[in-house]
């Protein structure tokens, strides 16, 4: 699943001057993990929802940083990273991945479980029970990104900085093809804003472990690109 943050309006000048998009280097992997964390509950902290961020940072970032970081980007202002775009061209390998950091996730988490809170009990129980049920269907052999920026740092010139770097990274790998998940509510942001990059949505499903908590329904949307 990817999560991305707000595009809101064009930073002023000052600000713009201020941010660089680079790629990603070893040396920025706690601040992507510490990143991924503070936005991982609708654009918010993650902790009142899921309190290990040692698991949930493994979960969305570790293939990213591990075993294929040259595909990622960071957004850095004033020498601190508030931005990330996550990405990987290479579906079978990170398919691969992923099994079997799931099953090694599922055994740390079911040893922490008795002394987790309710909240990240809770958490738990709609993950094994309903998450899989709810994720839209998404292109298997594509590339695809995760996508994160503070809220500092946002601005519809920086995302867009940053989402043409990886896409011009994916063209120099001749990929023809590149899809996103995100989390998608009117109120922080709709799928449109991905139209302005050139995406199509394909399809998207409610969140449902968001109804307690968000006055709105939120959804997983599918976004698709063809690379010409």
């Amino acid at each position: 699943m990817s999560v991305a943050s707000p595009v809101t309006a064009p930073p002023s000048p000052a600000r713009q001057s201020a941010v660089t998009i680079r790629r990603y280097e070893s040396r920025d992997r706690e601040a992507v993990r510490h990143l991924c964390c503070e936005t991982g509950f609708l654009g918010k902290a993650i902790d009142p929802v899921f309190q290990d961020r040692e698991i949930f940072a493994d979960y969305l970032t570790r293939y990213y940083t591990d075993i294929e970081p040259e595909s990622s980007f960071v957004l850095e202002q004033e020498g601190i990273v508030k931005g990330y775009l996550l990405g990987s061209y290479r579906p079978f390998r990170q398919q691969l991945f992923n099994f079997f950091n799931n099953i090694h996730l599922f055994t740390r988490g079911m040893a922490k479980y008795p002394f987790y809170n309710k909240a990240t009990r809770d958490f738990i129980g709609w993950i094994l029970r309903t998450s899989w049920k709810e994720v839209p269907k998404a292109p298997r052999r594509s590339a695809h990104f995760h996508f994160n920026i503070l809220p500092e740092a946002q601005g519809l010139a920086h995302s867009t900085k940053l989402m043409n770097s990886y896409l011009e990274h994916l063209r120099c790998k001749n990929v023809r093809q590149v899809y996103g998940q995100v989390v998608t509510f009117e109120a922080r942001r709709g799928a449109r804003v991905f139209e302005r990059y050139g995406f199509q949505v394909l399809n998207r499903s409610e969140i449902t472990k968001y109804r307690k908590t968000h006055p709105e329904p939120v959804y997983l949307t599918t976004v698709l690109k063809e690379l010409r």
